[in-house]
């Protein structure tokens, strides 16, 4: 499984890369702009992420911007909205309305952190990417 993780704090990064190293390349970006950047670089040369594990708040881009303009660069590539990467997004913030617009913005599902391995294991068993 090919996985992005897109995340500015460290720590969480990190944690991310560790759990999910177990199942594949796991590349990193630190903001959504970077993200958007390694989406279209993967898509250009046919090798699309499967997994991309987004952050909302961030620096320059936050991740409800980088998911829209991801999701855009996998529609410029021909993939339906339902065939392109998984997108988890991941924040500290819990509010009714975070996670509404994460799944406006077409994201197919939400962690809060801090991540725990089991959850993200269940999540990734849940979206079919793991056994």
């Amino acid at each position: 499984m090919r996985t992005l993780v897109v995340e500015d704090d460290f720590t969480s990064r990190l944690l991310l890369q560790e759990i999910l190293k177990l199942y594949g390349d796991v590349h990193i970006a630190v903001n959504g702009k970077e993200a958007v950047a390694a989406v279209r670089a993967a898509m250009d040369a046919d090798e699309p992420y499967e997994l991309i594990c987004l952050d909302i708040m961030m620096p320059e881009m936050d991740g409800y911007q980088a998911l829209d303009e991801i999701r855009q660069v996998e529609k410029e590539h021909g993939i339906r909205p339902a065939a392109g990467a998984r997108i988890i997004m991941t924040t500290a913030l819990h509010q009714v309305k975070n996670v509404a617009a994460a799944f406006y913005g077409l994201c197919d599902a939400y962690l809060s952190k801090p991540i725990e391995k089991a959850k993200l294991l269940k999540q990734l068993r849940e979206l079919k990417l793991v056994e």
